[in-house]
């Protein structure tokens, strides 16, 4: 069997055909190069509105991620912040209770509040000291400022405070000036007034006045303070006058201070109970 070869005469018309077809081809490339351009700009400037509201949505998206990111470190830098404020106002009120210990001659003990009860009218505050610190009853609890309340109960390791913002709360005090001396407590009315009785009206009293525990009851040792004057009232009907005293330590932000190992003499108690025997 033979094969039969094409002749030229025979593709003669094929290469015609396709050499057509190419010039025809260069022509109309040639002829609509300016129709091509236009529709490259047409699509450029469709393609550029297409890419601006994608471009926003991504903006956007990295928006909330860094705003995420950024608040995420304002509470840590606000967490800090608060944790070095305390530790400086801890810092400046160990600092005046070391002053305090070295200027005074009176045994003290420090002590930690562990625990506040200052939303009713028997307040109290509870320390991380008792009877193995040898914490007895009665001992007055003092700070940098000031008097503080006295304990009233004790346990191995732990003693509960009557503070001055407590209705049973007595303490003998003085006005510094003048030496008048009255009886300092707690009405159960103002978180932020105690109240200075039995001074006579004859006494001036200036607003501003220190008032001090005068050491006469025996319970506080003398020229503690307590607070200032901030008013005075004369009673009516009565040769007194009520004298209103802002005190110097604010229970609700106090966390450290001493007690004082300070115990009544025996001997003032026994004269006190005879002479009220006196009369029974």
């Amino acid at each position: 069997m033979r094969f039969r070869l094409p002749r030229i005469t025979d593709a003669k018309d094929h290469l015609i055909t396709a050499v057509l077809l190419v010039l025809s081809l260069v022509l109309m490339v040639s002829r609509h190069q300016g129709g091509i351009e236009n529709l490259r700009k047409v699509s450029i400037t469709l393609f550029s509105y297409l890419e601006e509201p994608l471009s926003n949505i991504r903006v956007y998206r990295q928006a909330l991620k860094t705003n995420t990111y950024l608040r995420k470190q304002n509470i840590l830098l606000l967490d800090e912040l608060s944790r070095l404020r305390a530790a400086g106002q801890q810092n400046r009120e160990l600092r005046e209770l070391l002053e305090l210990k070295r200027q005074t001659e009176l045994q003290l003990y420090p002590v930690h509040i562990v625990g506040k009860e200052l939303n009713e009218i028997n307040n109290s505050i509870t320390v991380d000291a008792g009877t193995n610190q040898g914490i007895q009853m009665g001992m007055p609890m003092v700070s940098a400022d000031g008097l503080v309340g006295r304990v009233i109960l004790t346990a191995p390791n732990y003693s509960q405070v009557m503070p001055f913002y407590n209705t049973l709360f007595r303490a003998s005090a003085k006005l510094q000036q003048s030496g008048a001396y009255g009886i300092v407590s707690w009405n159960g009315e103002s978180i932020h007034e105690l109240v200075l009785n039995f001074v006579p009206q004859t006494v001036p009293v200036d607003t501003g006045e220190v008032v001090v525990t005068s050491g006469y009851s025996n319970q506080f040792p003398p020229d503690i303070p307590i607070g200032k004057v901030v008013q005075t009232q004369p009673e009516r009907g009565k040769e007194t006058q009520k004298i209103f005293v802002e005190p110097f330590v604010n229970l609700h932000s106090i966390a450290e201070g001493f007690i004082i190992k300070f115990t009544p003499d025996t001997t003032i108690q026994n004269l006190n109970q005879e002479y009220q025997q006196q009369f029974e």
